[in-house]
């Protein structure tokens, strides 16, 4: 059973990484994080290994190299889906900051049924 309670965080507006949510204790199994991208820079090539990926994308336009070839258009308005085990980098390609949210769970098998039934929303 979580004994975690909710909170709110605010986002800063610096340009370094920051963390929001950090997986267990503090929630059961969710990461969660600020990214800014200057013109030019990138993530870094990784993967989230079994854990999916949400990214949410609050200003800027790039693109997702999804497993090096796969290139997706991102940016404000847009939201990515990234599977688990799935090779990934965001990439900003534009003369722009680029800023996002990325939220990694846990990939249960039928985890959202399991919600659904048990009177979850």
């Amino acid at each position: 059973m979580l004994t975690n309670k909710p909170f709110v965080e605010s986002l800063n507006e610096d340009t370094e990484h920051q963390p929001l949510l950090n997986g267990v204790p503090q929630t059961g199994g969710m990461r969660s994080g600020k990214v800014y991208l200057a013109p030019g820079a990138d993530c870094g090539e990784h993967t989230t290994g079994a854990n999916e990926e949400m990214l949410i994308f609050l200003f800027g336009t790039g693109e997702a190299i999804i497993n090096n070839k796969e290139k997706l258009n991102v940016g404000e308005g847009k939201v990515t889906y990234i599977p688990p085990e799935t090779v990934h980098n965001i990439r900003n390609n534009s003369d722009k900051p680029l800023c996002y949210i990325y939220c990694v769970a846990p990939a249960g098998a039928n985890s959202f049924d399991k919600l659904r039934t048990s009177g979850g929303k």
